[in-house]
């Protein structure tokens, strides 16, 4: 897809295509899901503003998300509204999971102390070489517990309202800043995107975990569950 056909395609087109990337699946796996056609995705994708609510309901559940997250309509409102699920229960997740949901790429949050006690805020990462990679400003409080290699709290999660359940993992360690320019340029190659805050953010932090965990709510009966018991 060219830059100029991208700059035309529709709200619901980007949320279709990022999800239909972030699962792996092609146009044609997504067409299959849904019982439609690889050419009617890609229209949808590139053209199609609104198509009707059932189909949307399918797409929805063969993308794996919800009909309001692929709209946007939940785009502004804080996770977790909906009540808690029937019988739910809380899982840890294995190490190795968790870096399988942390992917590539992402938006998480980070906590490092700052000068008036804990701060909390939204960092895009890159996973290179089981170690977490960040851009931040040299004056920002991630730059500054880097130049004193002091550990930090990274977390990522996922929340489905549909079903009342998610899952969060979390990483703790020291944290270096990467000072060899080549090295650093090289990893600035390797990220998938520059910070969506933009405003020079080229310092580039590493975190290296000493300790990564992870924990899944599952409501029973849910997708990707077993049956619970009767209410």
């Amino acid at each position: 897809m060219t830059p100029t056909t991208r700059r035309h395609m529709s709200d619901l087109g980007r949320r279709v295509e990022a999800r239909r990337t972030h699962l792996g699946l092609s146009r044609e796996d997504v067409a299959v899901r849904a019982g439609s056609t690889s050419g009617y995705i890609a229209l949808l994708e590139e053209q199609l503003p609104a198509p009707g609510t059932e189909f949307l309901v399918r797409l929805a559940n063969a993308l794996e998300t919800t009909v309001q997250d692929l709209t946007g309509y939940s785009a502004d409102l804080a996770p977790g509204g909906t009540r808690a699920g029937h019988h739910a229960r809380m899982d840890e997740i294995s190490e190795a999971e968790c870096w399988a949901l942390l992917d590539d790429h992402g938006v998480g949050r980070v906590a490092v102390s700052g000068h008036d006690g804990p701060e909390i805020f939204p960092v895009n990462y890159q996973v290179v070489d089981g170690e977490i990679l960040f851009m931040t400003a040299a004056d920002a409080p991630l730059a500054r517990a880097a130049k004193t290699g002091a550990a930090i709290a990274f977390e990522e999660d996922h929340v489905d309202e549909a079903f009342s359940q998610g899952w969060s993992v979390l990483v703790v360690g020291p944290v270096r800043e990467v000072s060899d320019e080549a090295t650093a340029r090289t990893l600035k190659d390797a990220a998938y995107s520059t910070p969506w805050a933009g405003g020079g953010r080229d310092t580039i932090v590493v975190l290296s975990p000493s300790r990564v965990t992870g924990r899944r709510v599952l409501v029973p009966g849910a997708p990707g569950t077993v049956p619970g018991p009767e209410s």
